[in-house]
């Protein structure tokens, strides 16, 4: 049975979110293709149809994360006090309980940093909520407070996601979000 050109770019689609999800919430390494395949009702010899290769599927689905969060992030730095909503909401217990539907710099592109394979998407997106956050700053620095912020944020929610004590976990994104909302001189 011939399928149309729009069920292949739909399917296409499909695999991009699912990957996009697997990949955020388990990472690239435990992502195999075939379960992949499997939980959308495909095969695995299918994947080839679509990607070159995994690699070539990881660029996509980091892309997919990126739009994803820029949608909510326009909302967020749209609203009245965007960066203690940005905060409040990167270290909310959502965003460390749904790894799959947040911010990819955590599982993604922690992990391709640490198998010597940057992305420039993952640039793409760093840099999209560092300007974000700095347009909400006053001050020389404000460009360098902006990595600071976005350093924490990451690192504290990453850090919270790894303890297993659900207070402590808790502490951790307490602590880092009191002291980002902070006022700086």
């Amino acid at each position: 049975m011939r399928y149309s050109q729009d069920h292949k770019a739909q399917t296409h689609k499909r695999i991009i979110k699912e990957a996009s999800a697997r990949f955020r919430r388990d990472g690239i390494g435990a992502t195999g293709l075939q379960p992949l395949m499997k939980a959308l009702g495909l095969t695995h010899g299918g994947f080839y149809s679509h990607f070159k290769s995994k690699d070539e599927l990881v660029e996509k689905a980091l892309q997919e994360a990126g739009e994803q969060v820029d949608g909510l992030c326009a909302q967020i730095f749209s609203k009245e006090h965007p960066l203690e909503t940005f905060i409040d909401t990167y270290l909310s217990e959502w965003h460390q309980t749904s790894p799959h539907e947040g911010c990819p710099l955590l599982t993604i592109s922690s992990e391709l940093g640490l198998r010597g394979q940057p992305s420039p998407t993952s640039d793409v997106v760093l840099k999209a909520r560092l300007e974000q956050i700095e347009s909400t700053l006053k001050g020389d620095n404000a460009a360098d407070r902006s990595v600071v912020i976005m350093s924490t944020l990451v690192g504290a929610l990453l850090l919270s996601r790894s303890v297993a004590d659900v207070e402590f976990a808790q502490r951790i994104l307490d602590v880092a979000r009191d002291h980002l909302k902070q006022p700086q001189d």
